[in-house]
């Protein structure tokens, strides 16, 4: 029996949104009943976050940047090359850029600010990302009605864990990341004894409560361990204009 022509038009709008975004050809998450981005992983609850506060800059913390210049930063070629403008940094295609120094445990507070022109979808909009000790990425991406796999939403701990909620802002909108890092313990052996921690404020929002890292960030992998000591804060640059300010840490 043919299916009449109307009855077509309905339901393929309806299969393909029951697709989802992310994948299923992705590797199983170790102790999860997910994939690596899957899509059938539910998001995040959307939160709305209370109006714009970011904590006082207490006096023993260091000034990784103060919207002036980009010294205690390096890039491709040895050399921090972003937009600075106004009093923040804006991602410009010239690579990632990463701190001079290297931080073991500290906490870490910066604010960021997705394009006010939104262009794309998922993790094509407003992408970028803080990578603490250099290899444990905090996800930052426009989540702001913006539908992406859960592991990969804004405040995600990458293709590991999604943020308890979804509490980003508009596009062009400033939000805070304020992130407490404990990193990994290695034996002699270089065998891991405890997993890198992390706990997550975004916006005023515990997104992440002293949750284990299950390794360095990966695309599309399961993540893993290996021995390394203090590393730089990196910022990741995806390619969209991505905004950065007010960027402080305390060595814990």
């Amino acid at each position: 029996m043919s299916i009449p022509r109307i009855l077509v038009l309905v339901l393929i709008p309806v299969l393909a949104a029951a697709q989802g975004v992310g994948y299923d050809d992705t590797p199983q998450l170790p102790g999860q009943q997910w994939k690596v981005h899957d899509k059938a992983r539910p998001n995040p609850p959307v939160v709305k976050p209370g109006p714009f506060s970011a904590l006082p800059r207490p006096k023993d913390a260091i000034v990784l940047f103060d919207g002036t210049d980009l010294s205690k930063w390096t890039g491709r070629g040895g050399k921090a090359s972003w937009k600075i403008e106004n009093g923040y940094m804006e991602v410009n295609k010239t690579g990632e850029i990463a701190t001079r120094d290297k931080f073991g445990d500290f906490q870490l507070h910066l604010e960021w600010a997705s394009p006010v022109e939104v262009k794309g979808n998922s993790q094509g909009r407003g992408n970028s990302g803080v990578f603490l000790a250099g290899r444990y990425e905090v996800q930052i991406l426009d989540s702001y009605n913006n539908k992406s796999y859960a592991d990969g939403q804004a405040a995600a701990m990458y293709g590991q864990f999604p943020p308890l909620a979804n509490a980003c802002r508009g596009p062009g909108e400033w939000q805070t990341y304020d992130i407490a890092f404990r990193g990994p313990r290695f034996g002699d052996d270089g065998k891991l004894q405890t997993p890198a921690r992390v706990t997550v404020v975004h916006n005023g929002v515990v997104v992440h409560n002293g949750r284990a890292y299950l390794g360095g960030t990966t695309h599309r992998a399961v993540a893993m361990y290996g021995k390394h000591g203090p590393g730089p804060i990196k910022l990741q640059d995806h390619g969209n204009p991505v905004r950065f300010r007010n960027i402080w840490i305390r060595e814990l």
